[in-house]
């Protein structure tokens, strides 16, 4: 599989818009492949945490200033600046966290310039994302108000880079701390008189790059030692997450889970006092240009480039469970987490945009990306407990694109309503009997069919992905364990891998699937080219003995 020392292996030249999509159109002349699998529903698995759905929102492009926050004058309808469409198409998903303010952008920022009247607070150079100067209208009290809105919870990412341990610790004071203390007070002579619930605490943002350009040691010491000052006031208790390894980098997990040392040792980790971190993230993009500064377009590509696309989203597999690996060795009782808090697709800018602003178009290839990072996130929900996608709007693979009034819904934003039942269910194990499809993606073999499944208040939810951009797919699922009833599938696709959303035009849409019947214990659909599916049915476990 496909890692990023192999992203300057030779690619074939971008295909024009109208060559890419003729050369994956109309599936109905390939003929259909076919795949027999396994389900287990009565072999329960680890839980899937709902925080594995979880989004991400920076202050880059146009993410937060005209996404979330288009200001209380605006004649987009708001409240309190706070875009109303946004709020109500991320909670039809059931949006679980919100991270902010960064990204790179967490290491710039310093709170205290977010608070107060708006019309008092100092403006800002955003210097990683466009060179632009923010008036930091949108702050602490905002970003707190739309999680409100969402039913999301905050997940804040601390200045670790240019800010100071004291600044952190205010900053949690500030938000989380009800009595009469110094923060707590100015958090009420600015408007707010409760202390908010911040569940999630981020020790700084990739301190191996634009967040001080750390080696692992040096940052492993100042995560204990922010860690040690982000304390836990009343009832809040901070679940503080370590800023980890870029990809593969397996040793920057290894320095941090060392620098844990004896707090692994002696029962649960807390979240209180000298355990300084309860969770270890990394970050993980799926790119695929022959260079950094050649990504390749997010429209105009080729089937080999889509087949290239499949290959590295499913490496993260390998990835997941290579942080995993170096974990389990020094806590094999699963007390650590792993977050993925970044993840998603990054290709070149849509032409005339800004480049530091990262708005490309989300298309079905980008739908396919996601669904198989999610059927993965269940395989490792054991030690995998959140993963964030970049970003919820407006910038690389986001599931919502505004302009002016109108909102698109993108297909990456379907995949996670399909599968939003996988939130908090338990997961089931779901194998591949005798050989899978495949196809060739470069030198490697690109196995094209992917799936999971779980179970939740006696329904099952299986999530199936045909990743062949040509063939439509035959799948047979031996159910075993209990009987199933009441089968409804339905399915995302389009006419080519390149379709995507506009603000006058969807052809990519839901609907039912109607390939599907049961005989026998037997679920057989048919998946289109380039789809993804999901089959919901009523189960009832045997019982021992039957």
């Amino acid at each position: 599989m496909l890692i990023d020392d192999e992203r300057a292996a030779a690619a074939p030249a971008t295909a024009p818009p109208a060559a890419a999509a003729a050369s994956v159109l109309g599936a109905a002349a390939a003929p259909a492949q076919r795949v027999q699998a396994v389900l287990d529903v009565d072999l329960p698995g680890p839980r899937i945490n709902r925080h594995l759905y979880g989004h991400f929102a920076e202050h880059l492009g146009h993410c937060v200033y005209g996404g979330f926050w288009v200001g209380e004058d605006s004649e987009v309808p708001n409240e309190a600046g706070i875009r109303l469409d946004v709020v109500e198409a991320l909670r039809a998903l059931d949006i679980p966290n919100l991270r902010w303010p960064g990204g790179c952008f967490a290491d710039t920022y310093h709170w205290r310039d977010g608070v107060g009247p708006r019309e008092q607070r100092p403006t800002m150079v955003n210097s990683h994302w466009g060179d632009v100067v923010e008036d930091n209208s949108f702050g602490t009290h905002e970003f707190m108000a739309l999680c409100e809105l969402l039913g999301a919870a905050p997940y804040v990412s601390a200045n670790v880079g240019s800010g100071t341990v004291r600044e952190a610790a205010e900053w949690i004071e500030y938000l989380t701390r009800a009595d009469d203390s110094p923060m707590a007070r100015l958090r009420r002579a600015n408007g707010r008189d409760e202390p908010w619930s911040v569940p999630f605490w981020g020790l700084g943002n990739e301190p191996w790059g634009c967040g001080g350009g750390m080696g692992a040691a040096a940052y492993a010491e100042l995560a204990r030692q922010f860690g040690t000052y982000s304390l836990d006031h009343g009832d809040n208790h901070l679940y503080r997450i370590a800023a980890g390894a870029a990809d593969a980098d397996y040793r920057w997990t290894e320095v941090l889970m060392q620098n844990l040392g004896r707090y692994l040792g002696a029962g649960p980790v807390s979240g209180h006092g000298t355990n300084t971190y309860q969770a270890i993230s990394f970050h993980h993009y799926t790119i695929t240009g022959p260079t950094w500064d050649e990504k390749g377009s997010a429209t105009g590509f080729d089937t080999d480039e889509y087949y290239r696309t499949m290959l590295k989203a499913r490496g993260v597999e390998r990835i997941i469970a290579g942080h995993a690996n170096v974990m389990d060795a020094y806590d094999p009782d699963k007390r650590v987490g792993l977050v993925l808090d970044e993840w998603g697709t990054w290709f070149d800018v849509e032409p005339g945009t800004n480049p530091g602003f990262l708005f490309q178009q989300n298309t079905v290839r980008d739908a396919l990306v996601a669904a198989v990072h999610f059927d993965a996130f269940h395989r490792h929900a054991d030690r995998l407990v959140m993963a964030n996608i970049a970003q919820t709007v407006n910038v690389l693979q986001a599931v919502l694109l505004t302009d002016g009034d109108t909102l698109v819904l993108t297909p990456t934003y379907h995949v996670f309503a399909m599968n939003k039942g996988h939130q908090d269910a338990t997961s089931l194990p779901l194998t591949v009997r005798g050989a899978a499809p495949s196809r060739r993606a470069g030198e490697e073999e690109l196995t094209t069919f992917s799936a999971s499944a779980s179970t939740k208040d006696g329904q099952v939810l299986v999530s199936l992905s045909n990743l062949d951009a040509e063939a439509p797919l035959e799948v047979a699922l031996h159910v075993r364990g209990g009987t199933v009833t009441a089968p409804h599938a339905r399915v995302l696709t389009a006419d080519h891998v390149s379709a995507h959303n506009t603000a006058t035009s969807t052809p990519v849409a839901v609907r039912d699937l109607d390939e599907v019947h049961l005989r026998d214990g037997v679920l057989t659909a048919t998946l289109p080219a380039h789809s993804f599916a999901t089959v919901t049915f009523a189960t009832v476990t045997f019982a021992t003995g039957d």
